[in-house]
């Protein structure tokens, strides 16, 4: 990102749990914070419950990122803990691991929270891309391969939506502190 021209550190990263991508972010950006996957964290604690208790649990994870402050989902965040913790210790363990990085975007904007709380955006612009030799059956030459996905990216840019409330960005850029979502107009 540097070499692409990024000059400041960017104030706001999200991922899953890809050790190396948070490693290598916190040398090169060390004050951008970070976000985890709602989605990705999701599938996983629930991967480590019984089928017959997930409809339920998923409903006290939405509970957790839906709440409208972050006191709120601190409680939701405990109820899930304490339902859970004495029976299925892995999936407790799995959220708990990462609280305060799922939390995160409770720190931006309210109008953003939706773009900041998951990575499948992004991910689902790469799917197209991931598809594609598969169908191709190969991808040919390197250069071919290049050119697929640069016109496979030209193409899936024209459907991309804009973030809600873009001009929100100047604020976060100029460091406005956001408590749950709202801007504080007083904040230094």
């Amino acid at each position: 990102m540097q070499a692409r021209g990024l000059t400041i550190d960017p104030a706001l990263a999200i991922g899953d749990g890809a050790l190396g991508f948070w490693k290598a972010l916190r040398q090169v950006y060390q004050t951008t914070q970070e976000q985890r996957c709602w989605v990705h964290k999701t599938a996983n604690v629930l991967d480590k419950l019984p089928k017959s208790v997930q409809p339920k649990a998923k409903e006290l994870l939405h509970e957790i990122y839906l709440a409208p402050s972050r006191a709120e989902a601190e409680k939701a965040f405990d109820l899930f803990v304490r339902t859970y913790a004495a029976k299925y210790p892995k999936a407790t363990e799995c959220l708990a691991k990462d609280r305060t990085e799922l939390l995160t975007f409770y720190d931006f904007p309210a109008e953003h929270c939706m773009h900041l709380r998951t990575t499948n955006p992004i991910e689902s612009v790469f799917a197209t891309v991931r598809l594609r030799p598969e169908k191709t059956k190969g991808s040919g030459s390197s250069d071919a391969c290049l050119m697929r996905v640069f016109k496979l990216m030209e193409s899936a840019s024209k459907r991309w939506r804009a973030l809600n409330k873009s001009a929100l960005l100047a604020d976060v850029i100029a460091g406005v502190v956001f408590v749950d979502g709202e801007k504080q107009e007083n904040a230094a």
